[in-house]
C-alpha cells in the first residue's frame, strides 16, 4: 500500500511541476514572439524546424502541429543537416532550431550554416544567454527552472515547456490566418475527425430505403413498409406528400397494447406527429447530436416538408462518428 501511495505521489509531483512550469512561461510571451508570427506569416516559403536528441522528437511534433493548422513546415535533423540535409533550406524558408542548452556541438556547427543561407532563424531555447540565442534572430524562451525528474537529468519539465511553446505558435497562427474547421477539414479527412468535419448527411441517407406511407393506410400496410425497409420505422405523410409524422416499431407495439383489434385502425392514428428531422446539406455529426439529444435512433431527411429518406444511427456508427 505503501509503495502505491509513493507512485501516486510521485505521478502527481510530476504533473504539478510540468503544469506550473508552463504557467511561468506566460512570463515569456513577449515582444520576441510577436515578431516571430509576423515574421512566419510573412514568408513566402515553409517554417524548418531543427533540433536533435529529444529536440528533434519535440520538433518533429511541433512540425506536425503547424502542418495540421496551415502553416506549411518540414523536420531537419540537426545532425543530418550538417551532413547534407541542410539543402532541403530554401530562401524563402525561416528556420526555428530547438535546443534546451542553446550550446551543444551540432549546434554550433549547424547555426553558422543555417545563417548562410539567408534565411532567419528563431531560437526556442532553455537558454537565453547560450550561443544559439546570441545568434538568432527572435528568441523563444522556454527556460524552466528544473526537470520532472528527481535527478533533474532526464528531459521532462524542458520538453513539455518546449511542446507548449509550439503550441501557441501554431494557435496564434491559425488564428491570424483565420484558419476555420471547414480549412481544419481539408488537412484531415481521414478517421473520426475528419468525418465529423466533412461528411454530410446527404453523403449517407441515399443507401437507405425510402420508408414511407400515406395517412391513412392500414396497419397491415404499415407493418410491412417498416419490415420490408428494414430501419425501424416509416414516414407519415398526408395527400400531399408532405410529413406529418413517423411510425416507429415501439409505435406498433404500444397500439397492439392500447387496442383491443387492429381493424379500422389507420397510419394517422399511431403515429408520433412532428417528428425530428434533418436536411441533407447538415452535417452528419448534427444528425449524431440531435439522436443523442433526444434518445432517438433515425432521423428523417427532408427537403423542407418533403420526405427525402432516412438516417440511422447505424449509419453513424459504421462511419465511425460515434
Amino acid at each position: 500500500m505503501k509503495l502505491v501511495k509513493n507512485i501516486r505521489n510521485t505521478a502527481i509531483n510530476v504533473l504539478l511541476s510540468e503544469a506550473d512550469a508552463i504557467k511561468k512561461l506566460t512570463d515569456f510571451i513577449n515582444e520576441d514572439f510577436e515578431k516571430t508570427v509576423e515574421a512566419i506569416l510573412k514568408i513566402k516559403g515553409r517554417v524548418v524546424v531543427t533540433g536533435i536528441g529529444k529536440s528533434a522528437i519535440i520538433g518533429s511534433k511541433i512540425v506536425a502541429t503547424l502542418n495540421s493548422t496551415g502553416t506549411p513546415a518540414v523536420f531537419m535533423h540537426a545532425a543530418d543537416a550538417i551532413h547534407g540535409d541542410l539543402g532541403m533550406i530554401q530562401k524563402d524558408d525561416i528556420v526555428i532550431c530547438l535546443s534546451k542548452s542553446g550550446n551543444t556541438p551540432e549546434i554550433k556547427v549547424l547555426v553558422p550554416l543555417i545563417k548562410r543561407t539567408g534565411c532567419q532563424m528563431i531560437a526556442l531555447v532553455g537558454n537565453t544567454e547560450s550561443f544559439l540565442a546570441k545568434e538568432a534572430d527572435f528568441i523563444l524562451n522556454a527556460t524552466v527552472e528544473k526537470e520532472a525528474c528527481p535527478n533533474n537529468l532526464a528531459p521532462t519539465t524542458s520538453t513539455t515547456a518546449t511542446l507548449a511553446i509550439g503550441d501557441a505558435l501554431a494557435v496564434c497562427l491559425l488564428e491570424m490566418k483565420n484558419f476555420s474547421s471547414s480549412d481544419f477539414a481539408l488537412y484531415h479527412p481521414g478517421g473520426s475527425l475528419g468525418k465529423r468535419l466533412y461528411l454530410r448527411v446527404g453523403d449517407i441517407f441515399p443507401h437507405n430505403s425510402r420508408p414511407v406511407i400515406k395517412e391513412n393506410a392500414g396497419i397491415k400496410e404499415v407493418i410491412f413498409e417498416i419490415s420490408s425497409k428494414r430501419l425501424g420505422a416509416t414516414a407519415v405523410v398526408n395527400k400531399n406528400e408532405e410529413l406529418i409524422g413517423i411510425v416507429t416499431d415501439g409505435d406498433i407495439r404500444r397500439m397492439l397494447d392500447k387496442f383491443g383489434t387492429i381493424e379500422g385502425i389507420s397510419a394517422i392514428d399511431i403515429m408520433s406527429p412532428n417528428p425530428k428531422t434533418i436536411e441533407s446539406e447538415e452535417y452528419a455529426v448534427n444528425a449524431l447530436n440531435i439522436m443523442q439529444e433526444n434518445n432517438i435512433t433515425q432521423l428523417v431527411v427532408v427537403n423542407g416538408r418533403k420526405v427525402e429518406g432516412f438516417i440511422h444511427l447505424h449509419d453513424l456508427l459504421k462511419e465511425g462518428l460515434v
